[in-house]
Order: structure tokens, then C-alpha cells, then sequence
């Protein structure tokens, strides 16, 4: 999966999506989405890289804990395993719910 496909994806919740960030004074009113690649877990054997896999954090930015919010980004990624982590960020006001998945 091409990482325009999974903002397409997101896209389907409805919510503003952009990648790793919004520019700066430009951030769409809560809720929101930014995602980006942490990392990669590639398959290699004998020097060569067989199989890329990207890791992929997509962040949720909620004002308060908005489970319907959750709920739209977790069907977007039903077809991925994920794994989900809260936190609230005090100089923003606001709870980030990060989705780490693998593509």
C-alpha cells in the first residue's frame, strides 16, 4: 500500500489529514488527523531486502476523549493490525489517540 492510498483511507473519516503536520498556523479546528513513517521492518536474507514494510504512527487529535472520533479511524484501518496508545497533550488541550500499524 502506496502511502497516498492509506491517507485516502483516512480521508474516509471525514477529519482534515495531513502528513506528520499541518503548517504552521493552518491546523484545521479539532478533530484532526497527521500520520507519518516512524521506522521500517523490512524482510532481507542474504544481503537483500525481499519484503519493505513501513511502520506508521497516525495520530488522532481530539479536544476531549471522543469515542466516535476513534471508532471512524478504526473502521479506516480495519484491514490493518493495530495498536493504539493514548495520550493528553497539556499545552494544546487536547488528546492525542496514536495508531501504530505496519505496510
Amino acid at each position: 500500500m502506496e502511502l497516498q492510498e492509506l491517507k485516502e483511507k483516512l480521508e474516509q473519516t471525514g477529519f482534515p489529514v495531513a502528513y506528520y503536520s499541518f503548517p504552521e498556523n493552518e491546523a484545521p479546528p479539532l478533530p484532526f488527523i497527521c500520520y507519518l513513517v516512524t521506522g521500517s521492518d523490512n524482510f532481507a536474507a542474504d544481503g537483500v531486502v525481499y519484503d519493505k514494510a513501513l511502520q506508521i504512527q497516525i495520530e488522532l487529535y481530539t479536544r476531549g476523549k471522543d469515542l466516535q472520533a476513534e471508532e471512524s479511524v478504526e473502521v479506516a484501518l480495519s484491514e490493518f493490525v493495530w495498536n493504539k496508545t493514548e495520550s493528553y497533550i497539556d499545552s494544546e488541550k487536547c488528546y492525542q489517540i496514536a495508531y501504530e500499524i505496519e505496510v
